[in-house]
């Protein structure tokens, strides 16, 4: 225990003296977060609060090899710890270079790859699942599965990081729980590892609890979240994904449910799924009326309720972390619920999407009908069949009322060009109207449509769509009326009307070329 208190010591120390110093440099050479719509500050503040955590960590673990402990004694220079080592600094790297240069999201996303694979050929990795006692491996999805959890972790600490102090007060109690369950276990070297860390990350909150002075920037959350992941699996027996992973897990949980809702609700809304937004659970926090720093104290409360609750956990093997679990699962649905998450994935509109995609896929009853009345458009072999299909299309579209204008033309110029159509064999609405200035008129309408009532009526709907040609010339015009208080509008009624006006001037085309 000596040495553990020692190693904190040290990296608290050495954290409180190097943050400043990492603060001043990314001042210095422009490494500078600026204020925009989705911060909370008000002037730039450096981003490389991250490079102090990282020199830290790696100066107390070399000062600590020198206490000549048995615990100390653990730290060497093996494998495994190597390839963590190198994946931290490569997967750090790429951060700190994003907080002077800003890198593409897949860019960013190939690098944690690569460091995540660097600690899995060192011997990090996740060989199987150990369930209550039971041993379940996964084979060849190890690796898949193991660069899944780093980049989960990586990218949950790096959203998180919106607020003064909240990430690394996250980071902060899993090191501490985590070196709590590695004494209880007798892992000491596990523990040895994230007492150095927490030091680390409780030095640099100094500067960066609200109002901070510094920012942790991408080079430090990477960091952190890339050392969560692999120390939890070195400290994890035999590295199978058992009790202790559930430790980092629960601890994480807020960032970590953030991570996984992030690119769902982007998905949803139609952006990327890499795209930065406001819909993070403190930007949700801050909507509901709290300020930055209550904000962070809810989330620490809860995320220490979650440590405590890890813990329990991992010491009851019965029945009761059944129910532990159930009970968790129903507070984790609640609070998702209250920050208006479910409001993304809520059953009507994931109906509505499936409805969406069996329509595009022609799959749905309704698409295939009327892609029937399209073909019957197409092959019309005169100008009134075609009319004749294009009622039956209406009458399926709900529609009540239609005036179809023609406006086909003779060649000018060719004194042996005739009509495109037989004008005689077209009924018109006014037999009158000049066939030469007036284009023909086709007019349908329910029985039970009354147009000179409802022309005026304020819920009456109406759709003038013009036939243009490939040439951009106008070969008619096609207006639809519909009354509202009888029908409501289809769901793709407006889909379908596009489709038909489409097939309407193709086959308008193909009747004129022939």
């Amino acid at each position: 225990m000596t040495t553990l208190l020692s190693t904190f010591i040290v990296s608290l120390v050495l954290s409180l003296i190097l943050t400043p110093l990492a603060g001043r440099l990314g001042t210095r050479y422009g490494a500078l977060d600026a204020p925009d719509e989705r911060k909370v500050h008000i002037r730039p503040l450096p981003r490389t609060g991250g490079l102090a955590i990282l020199a830290t960590f790696l100066l107390t673990l070399i000062i600590s090899s020198f206490f000549n402990t048995n615990i100390s004694n653990l730290l060497g220079l093996d494998r495994p710890i190597i390839f963590l080592l190198g994946g931290a600094t490569i997967c750090f790297g790429i951060g700190l270079f994003d907080d002077f240069h800003r890198l593409s999201p897949k860019v960013k996303f190939f690098f944690q790859i690569i460091a995540a694979s660097v600690a899995y050929l060192g011997g990090i990795k996740i060989y199987g699942f150990d369930v209550f006692g039971s041993f379940f491996k996964v084979g060849f999805l190890s690796y898949f599965i193991t660069i899944f959890w780093f980049v989960l972790f990586i990218n949950a600490v790096n959203l998180v990081d919106g607020l003064d102090g909240l990430a690394g007060g996250i980071v902060l109690f899993a090191s501490v729980v985590m070196v709590i369950l590695a004494v209880l276990r007798e892992e000491y070297l596990t523990a040895l590892l994230f007492t150095a860390l927490g030091g680390s990350v409780l030095g640099f909150l100094r500067y960066n609890f609200n109002p901070a002075t510094v920012f942790l920037g991408d080079g430090g959350s990477y960091f952190l979240g890339y050392s969560i992941a692999g120390l939890s699996i070195l400290g994890s027996v035999k590295s199978q994904l058992g009790a202790a992973i559930l430790i980092p897990v629960l601890a994480l949980g807020i960032p970590l449910l953030d991570t996984i809702l992030s690119p769902v609700r982007r998905f949803v809304r139609g952006k990327g799924l890499f795209s930065p937004d406001k819909g993070h659970v403190h930007h949700r926090l801050l909507d509901m009326g709290f300020t930055a720093k209550k904000a962070v104290w809810l989330i620490y409360l809860i995320s220490s309720v979650l440590c405590i609750a890890a813990l329990i956990m991992v010491n009851i093997r019965d029945e009761r972390a059944g129910l532990f679990l159930i009970v968790l699962g129903a507070g984790v649905i609640i609070f998702t619920s209250k920050l208006g998450y479910f409001e993304y994935i809520a059953s009507d509109k994931i109906f509505g999407w499936f409805k969406d995609i069996g329509d595009e896929a022609g799959l749905s009853h309704g698409r295939r009908s009327f892609l029937s009345i399209q073909i019957d458009i197409s092959k019309s072999k005169n100008f009134e069949e075609m009319w004749h299909n294009i009622t039956h299309a209406l009458e399926m579209l709900e529609f009540d009322s239609s005036t179809f204008y023609v406006n086909i033309q003779k060649k000018v110029g060719d004194p042996n060009a005739r009509d495109r159509f037989d004008r005689r064999a077209i009924p018109y609405s006014k037999a009158s109207v000049s066939m030469r200035k007036t284009p023909p008129e086709w007019h349908w309408a329910r029985q039970s449509f009354n147009q000179k009532s409802s022309v005026s009526s304020r819920y009456l709907l109406r759709l003038e769509l013009p036939l243009l040609g490939k040439d951009k010339t106008n070969l008619g015009t096609l207006l639809l009326l519909k009354d509202l208080r009888l029908n409501p509008l289809d769901d793709f009624a407006l889909k379908r009307v596009e489709h038909l006006r489409r097939t309407v001037i193709n086959t308008l085309e193909q009747l004129e070329n022939n």
